[in-house]
């Protein structure tokens, strides 16, 4: 059965006494392909710039040199746990695990690193616990050699992801087999068991029986070849068929080609691990047109809201273009009606100061003098006539509040018994008219 979200590229690095087996693994709806295998030798004695130069120039040959691999840890280093933990909520289960995970292992507390993942049966939860400083000696290898890692892992969580990946294992259950170095190790399931994985150094009869027993499997299975339960790669790099030693490598290679499909455990801290692949970023990219497009739409809009309100405004100043010239209309008309009412008080005011000076002037030559010529203007009086004595009508006139700086036109002349004047005063308070 074909995976449709089955699409990637991954490296796995299987750690082996004093070699390193990396595989470079393809996946597709099809299937999987085994893209290369390189074996790194003496990999301890060697110095890491040098292993890490052959890692690289191979990744590169293979178009894989921007992934982050995932690493198999050997069996031995890994403790592995299936629990049921009944009664315990799903968000509760962390929090459960974390209580009990020092009964669970044999090393140091301060010594543990662990993680945990459920089971697709929905109620058992596979863990794996490692020692930290093992974690740290890999590390420090693997960055003095340049390469990046994406997660540590073991054969038992990455074979029960790719017997999953393109379809599901029997469901009455089976036991499959490796030979190693270290021994035989086997890997199971049942539906008393949903995972059983153990390294045996006895023999192989002694082994499988083992393995049946605590999978309470039919007596008698038939046992099968590891390599011969995993998903066929379209191209082995070695001869027909896949070495089991190549396994884990191509194990670890499928889990990080699908890390999305596969369980979520990884033993190496989230704050150690190397991004693993391109398509990493493509949410990124994805996000980023999408908020350029969405920030261009928004300038577009604004503009367009602007063209609208725009052609909103002018149409209002349209309507309102006839009432305003109305009322710059009628203002003129108030400022000039102001201006004329403003006239017409200074003209009224004007006759009665007009008639107040002609009594003041009538006042201050008194008989026998009198006047033939009298002319009011805005700023100026100007008197002709005769008096007996013209001199002192000067400072007469200058003592009124009406009249200032009065003066003589014409000489005085003598007619008779009488003097001849001609003045002219400047009126106070009458500003020009």
């Amino acid at each position: 059965m074909s995976n449709w979200l089955a699409f990637g590229k991954g490296i796995g690095i299987a750690v082996l006494p004093d070699e390193l087996r990396v595989a470079v693994v393809r996946i597709r709806p099809s299937g999987v392909e085994s893209v290369a295998e390189e074996s790194i030798k003496n990999y301890t004695e060697r110095p890491a710039a040098e292993w890490g130069a052959q890692y690289q120039a191979f990744l590169r040959s293979h178009g894989a040199a921007h992934l982050a691999a995932t690493v198999v840890l050997p069996r031995r280093e890994v403790t592995m746990r299936v629990l049921t933990l009944p009664g315990v909520a799903d968000k509760e289960l962390a929090a459960a695990l974390a209580l009990q995970i020092d009964t669970l292992h044999p090393y140091p507390e301060a010594d543990v690193v662990w993680s945990w993942t459920k089971l697709k049966d929905g109620k058992s939860l596979l863990i794996g616990i490692t020692r930290r400083s093992g974690i740290d000696r890999y590390m420090e290898k693997f960055a003095e050699a340049g390469i990046k890692i994406g997660g540590f892992s073991f054969t038992g969580a990455l074979t029960y992801t790719a017997l999953r990946l393109y379809g599901a294992p029997p469901s009455e259950g089976f036991v499959a087999w490796r030979d190693t170095e270290r021994g035989l190790e086997v890997y199971g399931e049942s539906q008393a068991r949903p995972l059983y994985a153990a390294t045996f150094d006895s023999s192989w009869e002694t082994a499988i029986h083992t393995a049946v027993s605590e999978l309470r499997l039919t007596p008698g299975l038939e046992p099968r070849e590891f390599t011969a339960v995993l998903p066929s790669p379209r191209r082995a790099p070695e001869g027909d068929g896949m070495p089991a030693q190549a396994a884990p490598a191509y194990l670890a290679g499928i889990a990080a080609a699908a890390p999305r499909l596969g369980l979520k455990l990884n033993l190496l801290p989230e704050e150690l691990r190397d991004s693993s692949s391109l398509m990493i970023y493509v949410p990124t990219v994805v996000l980023g047109v999408l908020l350029v497009i969405g920030l261009a739409a928004l300038g577009l809009y604004s503009r367009y809201e602007d063209g609208k309100y725009l052609e909103a405004l002018q149409a209002e100043i349209a309507m309102l273009e006839p009432k305003m010239r109305q009322l710059e209309m009628l203002d003129k008309r108030a400022v000039t009606a102001a201006q004329r009412i403003a006239q017409l008080d200074e003209y009224q005011q004007r006759t009665k100061l007009n008639l107040d000076a002609l009594r003041e002037t009538t006042r201050l030559i008194p008989p026998p003098g009198w006047l033939n010529t009298l002319e009011l203007s805005g700023s100026a009086l100007v008197v002709a006539g005769e008096a007996d004595q013209a001199t002192g009508l000067l400072k007469s006139l200058d003592s009124s509040p009406m009249f200032s700086e009065s003066e003589f036109l014409v000489p005085i002349a003598r007619v008779g018994n009488a003097e001849v004047f001609r003045i002219r005063s400047k009126r106070e308070g009458m500003g020009t008219w």
